[in-house]
């Protein structure tokens, strides 16, 4: 049996005549930025992660990147960041001109580490980005005292988190202001780039949309030095459609690490660890396997795609060499970064498809 890794099949075939006759609206409407569907879709994000200012954009790392240019965070600032995330988390804290220091990562949940985060403030500190690293919210409550404690904004990293929540809150409505991605492979994925940002700040949404506008709210009158950043007519109506469905899909992720978490025994693979204040949105089921080569070359001799998220640690990127941090300063992150193998869960794997992964994992 061949399992993909991911597969958008069973997904796109349920939604493929409400999809094309999208597109043939937007399509005949001639209107192909900002216009009804891109104000639908944020008025309906909005409400789905419970905030009242939902502004749509081209990318997550951009939605990130707008959210610390819409703060006033630049040059001679510090943002914290995970030490083993997406390099778009810390690319958008250069991209403003600041400075990104990274924080460990806890062995539970594998997000920052609170017990290690106030040692890496600063006077020139000015926010914390935390990642809900494969769609689970970590210590958020611990997080939150220290930013409060030191007066930081506390950003969400929300690009793996859609329909995840922290004790009934939504992710993306926990701190000031999140960046949401939804590239194709996302929970919520566009078929193409798009972000967004979320907030309760009147003050940051207003900014951002100028932003993302080239600086500007009104035509040929440009308030700031802006970017071209803007989630377009079709991607918004296509996002109006799937939004629909994501309550669904998030229920049949939830089904197949269910089956995951109670059959997979063997103990050279470590499961994911459950935060029980939070709802886990398994936009990956990540495992750590301390021999990971030969865990790969197993899955890939019986036909079980595989991904690995992410294989190196921030610190250990060419890019940002230049902070001056070392191999060895984030333990738990490189870690995480040398073990990790993200199995596959999509909607519609069937019962057989997922007993074949269970078993093929034991069997390693």
């Amino acid at each position: 049996m061949k399992i993909p890794f991911a597969d958008f099949t069973p997904m796109h075939r349920e939604l493929r005549d409400t999809m094309m006759n999208t597109f043939a609206e937007v399509y005949d409407a001639g209107w192909f930025i900002g216009g009804k569907y891109c104000r639908e879709f944020e008025k309906e994000f909005a409400e789905y992660c419970n905030v009242p200012y939902c502004i749509g954009c081209g990318n997550g790392l951009d939605a990130l990147h707008l959210i610390l240019e819409a703060s006033g965070i630049g040059a001679g600032d510090e943002v914290i960041v995970p030490a083993q995330t997406f390099i778009a988390t810390a690319l958008a804290v250069t991209y403003a001109g600041a400075r990104p220091v990274f924080v460990d990562i806890e062995t539970e949940y594998y997000c920052m580490d609170p017990e290690k985060l106030e040692a890496a403030i600063t006077p020139n500190t000015r926010a914390i980005i935390i990642v809900h690293l494969y769609g689970q919210v970590g210590r958020f409550e611990e997080i939150k005292a220290i930013a409060d404690k030191h007066g930081l904004m506390l950003i969400e990293d929300a690009a793996q988190a859609h329909g995840a929540t922290y004790k009934g809150r939504p992710a993306g409505s926990l701190g000031d202001a999140a960046g949401f991605s939804f590239y194709p492979g996302k929970n919520l994925g566009a078929l193409g780039d798009a972000g967004a940002v979320c907030t309760f700040s009147p003050e940051i949404a207003n900014r951002v949309r100028a932003l993302a506008n080239y600086g500007s709210h009104t035509k040929y009158v440009h308030e700031y030095r802006g970017f071209n950043s803007r989630l377009d007519e079709i991607q918004s109506a296509w996002l109006c459609v799937k939004l629909q469905h994501m309550d669904k899909w998030h229920r049949d992720r939830e089904r197949i690490a269910q089956r995951y978490l109670l059959g997979i025994s063997n103990p050279a693979v470590k499961l994911p660890r459950l935060n029980h204040d939070a709802k886990h949105a398994w936009h990956l089921f990540a495992v750590l396997v301390e021999n990971r080569e030969l865990f790969e070359a197993h899955l890939d001799s019986h036909g079980i795609g595989h991904q690995t998220h992410y294989p190196f640690a921030m610190h250990m990127h060419q890019a940002y060499r230049d902070l001056g941090y070392s191999e060895g300063d984030f333990p738990v992150a490189e870690m995480n970064a040398a073990q990790e193998v993200s199995l596959p869960i999509y909607y519609g794997m069937s019962d057989e498809q997922i007993g074949y992964v269970i078993d093929v994992v034991n069997r390693f």
